[in-house]
């Protein structure tokens, strides 16, 4: 079995920040990509930011610039630091894992609110 844990969610005033931190643990294997995703109310589902394996990073349009993700690969963790919050960051935000042998696992997601 694989347990993926987020952690460092909270509330924090527009402007402000956060760090959002994941571990994985269990059967990993090889971890080929691990993630961050969101979802707002009302809405799906969107990726925010990922970091594969060998280095390359992705990120959505709305975020670059002011999040930045990191990977430990040695402890099988990735970090989310988000800059200049805003209120549409406002979401529960899932994190990712994805290994070489094809498995796709999920965090139970923690809540990001921010609002002044």
């Amino acid at each position: 079995q694989v347990q993926v844990v987020e952690s460092g969610g909270g509330l924090v005033q527009p402007g402000g920040s956060l760090r959002l931190s994941c571990a994985a643990s269990g059967r990993i294997y090889r971890i080929f990509r691990m993630g961050w995703y969101r979802q707002a109310p009302g809405k799906q589902r969107e990726l925010v930011a990922s970091a594969s394996t060998g280095g390359g990073t992705n990120y959505a349009e709305s975020v670059k610039g002011r999040f930045t993700i990191s990977r430990d690969s040695a402890k099988n963790t990735v970090y989310l630091q988000m800059n200049s919050l805003k209120p549409e960051d406002t979401a529960v935000y899932y994190c990712n894992v994805v290994n070489t042998n094809g498995g796709d696992y999920w965090g139970q997601g923690t809540q990001v609110t921010v609002s002044s």
